[in-house]
């Protein structure tokens, strides 16, 4: 009788596939970087305690510069209608620098001014009466596209960020750059900002529709 051959195995033995694959797995979830969303790094007041009345404040109109964009990301800036915000960064710096009505204290703050700054200063009773008075306000609509707020959040912050830089001899992104490590950079970024607050007032959001 013929003696029957050994056949070779056809199959490959995969009983420690899955284990390479489990750490090739743990590998990358390990060396990979996630990015995540950080938000918008601003500084929100503390909670109102419901039982204390909110302070009654008093806010001349004119030392408010107000901008509504309501759900079709149109914009109305200090009552002028517009569908872009060109020039917005302009308009808002020589609102901040306006000296309408400046006390001895503001008075002395202009005369601190470099000359480049003192050449955008105005005196328009109608505008701002210094910049410790000068708020920018920002009003949405529900809704009203993400891009086109922070598209305008930045160039209020821009606004403010290029008169500190002026202020110190640098350009704003120069004196974004600036941190408190060092104490020549705090010195810089502090005497920048001094007595020219940044002072944006970003309003609760309306429900529908409308400007």
């Amino acid at each position: 009788m013929a003696r029957k051959k050994n056949r070779m195995s056809q199959e490959v033995n995969a009983g420690s596939m899955a284990d390479i694959a489990f750490l090739l797995l743990i590998f990358f979830l390990v060396t990979t970087t996630i990015a995540s969303d950080k938000g918008i790094t601003n500084i929100l007041p503390p909670k109102q305690d419901p039982n204390v009345p909110p302070p009654d404040i008093q806010k001349n109109e004119r030392n408010i510069f107000k901008i509504l964009i309501n759900s079709n990301d149109q914009l109305l800036v200090e009552d002028d209608f517009r569908d872009n915000t060109e020039g917005l960064d302009e308009e808002i710096k020589a609102f901040v620098l306006n000296f309408g009505s400046p006390d001895q204290a503001n008075i002395d703050l202009y005369n601190s001014l470099p000359p480049s700054l003192k050449a955008q200063a105005g005196r328009d009773p109608e505008s701002s009466d210094h910049p410790n008075e000068a708020v920018v306000s920002i009003k949405t609509n529900r809704g009203t596209s993400y891009e086109l707020y922070l598209e305008v959040l930045d160039l209020v912050k821009k606004a403010y960020f290029e008169i500190y830089a002026e202020r110190v001899g640098l350009n704003a992104d120069e004196y974004r750059t600036l941190s408190n490590r060092s104490a020549a950079e705090k010195e810089l970024l502090e005497r920048g900002k001094e007595n020219i607050p940044m002072a944006i007032s970003i309003a609760e959001p309306d429900k529908s529709g409308g400007e």
